[in-house]
């Protein structure tokens, strides 16, 4: 009986030994799977955080890109040698300069006519266009403005690039001849700024757009 009885316990204690290596399986299993969550997890909150971070600098390349449009209007800084401010002159607006589908060359380039049908121009350009014949103005051109881009790390791509589209302004003609004798005596418009900015990878891109009246 006494052998009987020790064979007994250790077919208890070999049961429990593969029990507990069973549940101790089962545990790292779990722990595992928990780990590996939690580091997708992360990674997905710090790419996310990246995106964030390169959707901001595109909004404020974007925004760069519109004050640089008001300058090129208003003819600022004054020592630029490319200023273009004359055909944006208040009641005597150079309309010509203003192309079908946005100009491309000369003092024409990112000037657009505006459509009175189908797609407005700004929704046509290809903004992320750098090269030679692109249809947007790359910040400054024609202010003569510098702006930091592409290196690798936190800066932009590349720098910010607009059009501009002349608008009837029907509201606006009494109070510009009021106020600036040099005015002509031509019909008054306002100017539609469309801007793109760039994140550091070039695929993240922000848009923003302002109605500017000079």
């Amino acid at each position: 009986m006494r052998i009987t009885n020790l064979r007994q316990i250790k077919g208890v204690l070999m049961h429990q030994r593969g029990l507990s290596l069973i549940i101790v399986m089962l545990i790292l299993i779990v722990v595992s799977v928990l780990g590996v969550g939690g580091i997708q997890i992360s990674m997905m909150g710090e790419r996310g955080t990246r995106n964030e971070r390169d959707m901001q600098i595109a909004w404020q390349g974007a925004e760069a890109g519109l004050i640089d449009a008001e300058f090129d209007i208003e003819g600022l800084p004054a020592a630029s040698p490319n200023k273009r401010n004359s055909i944006f002159k208040r009641g005597d607006v150079d309309l010509a300069k203003f192309i079908d589908n946005c100009g491309d060359s000369g003092q024409s380039v990112g000037l657009c006519a505006l459509k009175e049908i189908g797609k407005p121009a700004w929704l046509t350009v290809d903004f992320t266009d750098s090269g030679t014949g692109a249809k947007s103005v790359q910040l400054g051109t024609y202010t003569g403005r510098d702006f930091p881009s592409g290196v690798k790390g936190t800066q932009p791509a590349k720098p910010p690039r607009y059009v501009i589209e002349p608008i009837l302004d029907r509201y606006g003609v009494k109070s510009y001849r009021t106020t600036d004798p040099t005015a002509g005596s031509g019909p008054s418009y306002v100017y539609r700024v469309t801007s793109m900015g760039f994140g550091p990878n070039g695929e993240t891109q922000g848009v923003v757009q302002m109605i500017y009246r000079n």
